[in-house]
């Protein structure tokens, strides 16, 4: 299944205490479609694994993996009385998902930077000239679209976003519309300064949003470090994006 492109876990008994219904070692894949071979034990320790492997699948958690300990009497419903350790690992999964819109000088060196990485990032654009400079990638989405608040609707509430585009003036509808439409991403960050961040929280209030409402946004982005020059905002900002990354994962920890 590994050479196939359909997403899978694969579900292994680590650690086994007491009276259990399968030794360490034993394995299982699940797909979207449930129990593909193997098993981990049966019933209901192997129900409550591959609905813990869907959700993973779906997106319901964010990390890729995750290692959870259960008593078979009070966690699972079983007769038998011990305890199991059980390794779920994805393969094929969704990608790290990160939009960025704008594709200037720093947007192309934040997506660069980007691409090394095991994630896939679409990139939006007006300009034709700016788009078609971006690389070439199967990781990478390139769209050149004249209006980008359009793009809000399409975006996954998992997704990391950031709007880079020429200034507050592009940057605001964006935002206008991510919080009229009631969106709630895992990153949504707007480059510029404090100063900027205050203009845009009052305009965004003044066009009748909520002051509450508009405050869910990093403005500045990107670790306190470097310079000005592209290339080090783009390590200073993905350093911030890998950081949050990591952290709603261990929120998301089993």
């Amino acid at each position: 299944m590994a050479k196939d492109t359909a997403p899978f876990v694969a579900v292994t008994l680590v650690d086994a205490v007491g009276s259990t219904p399968q030794d360490v070692g034993s394995k299982m894949l699940v797909s979207s479609r449930g129990l593909e071979f193997g098993t981990v034990g049966g019933g209901k320790i192997e129900a409550k694994a591959i609905a813990l492997a869907q959700e993973m699948l779906q997106g319901a958690k964010s990390s890729p993996n995750a290692l959870v300990r259960w008593t078979l009497q009070t966690d699972v419903g079983m007769t038998c009385g011990g305890t199991v350790q059980l390794f779920l690992e994805s393969f094929n999964r969704n990608r790290w998902q990160i939009v960025v819109f704008g594709a200037g000088h720093v947007a192309q060196a934040v997506t660069e930077l980007l691409l090394t990485l095991d994630c896939r990032v679409t990139c939006y654009d007006p300009r034709p000239e700016w788009v078609e400079q971006l690389s070439q990638s199967s990781q990478l989405q390139a769209v050149c679209e004249p209006d980008l608040p359009s793009r809000v609707v399409e975006i996954p509430d998992e997704a990391f976003v950031i709007c880079m585009t020429m200034g507050h003036q592009t940057d605001r509808p964006i935002l206008e519309k991510i919080f009229r439409e009631g969106r709630h991403f895992s990153y949504l960050g707007v480059i510029g300064s404090r100063a900027k961040r205050k203009v845009l929280m009052r305009e965004l209030v003044d066009s009748g949003l909520a002051q509450a409402d508009v405050e869910a946004f990093h403005c500045p982005i990107g670790l306190d470090i470097g310079t000005n020059q592209p290339g080090e905002i783009a390590v200073s900002v993905v350093a911030q994006l890998i950081g949050e990354r990591d952290r709603l994962w261990k929120k998301n920890a089993y």
